[in-house]
């Protein structure tokens, strides 16, 4: 049961007792790496700061996320925050909703559709591109031993490659293994992200 918090008191990064560096402790190249987040998001993601008291870790999590959320491929970069969110609705998973939430939102520049992907994907009005894709996510995230050939061919029909098929099923298996890690510890997400991009306009 998630923890009770009072009122203005901000909540621990998570419910396990680590060693958390200050900012000034770390090295310079992560120091370097926080300031980049903070000057892009206006904020330190608490996932990185709870990595951070494992620096291997924090460096493996930041290369993969990095790769996969912001390497070059066929997915756009709401498409790739869609599969977050949709994979973290099925896991219900507080942080990464609210965190991935926030991005769909600031991308599409659409408070109504970040809300639809929270809760249920299939009142959206999506391409059959995307319907498709989340179809997928969702499948291999609830039934992975059950998806076979057709489901494949599934994706090409709508207009993905073996390349981006690959991509789609790293995407949605990444954020099923952070959304065990977030709720197996109790990992808050930022404040700020609840409040951000609710009045539109896509980013560009």
């Amino acid at each position: 049961m998630a923890q009770q918090q009072k009122p203005g008191v901000t909540p621990p990064l998570t419910a396990l007792a680590l060693r958390i560096p200050s900012r000034t402790e770390l090295p310079e190249p992560v120091q370097r790496y926080f300031g980049k987040c903070e000057a892009k998001l206006g904020l330190i993601p608490n996932v990185l700061k709870a990595y951070s008291h494992n620096l291997p870790q924090l460096e493996a999590f930041s290369r993969f996320y990095n790769e996969l959320m912001l390497g070059e491929g066929g997915l756009t970069p709401l498409e790739r925050e869609m599969i977050a969110v949709v994979v973290s609705a099925c896991n219900r998973c507080f942080y990464c909703l609210t965190a991935h939430g926030a991005a769909v939102r600031d991308y599409s520049g659409d408070p109504l559709l970040g809300e639809q992907l929270v809760m249920n994907y299939r009142v959206a009005r999506l391409p059959d591109r995307q319907r498709a894709m989340l179809d997928f996510a969702v499948k291999l995230t609830e039934q992975p031993h059950a998806i076979e050939e057709p489901d494949r061919q599934a994706l090409r029909d709508a207009g993905f490659s073996d390349s981006e098929i690959w991509d789609i099923a790293g995407l949605t298996g990444f954020y099923n293994m952070t959304n065990r890690l977030a709720a197996a510890v109790e990992m808050q997400p930022n404040p700020e992200y609840h409040a951000s991009h609710r009045e539109g306009a896509a980013k560009p």
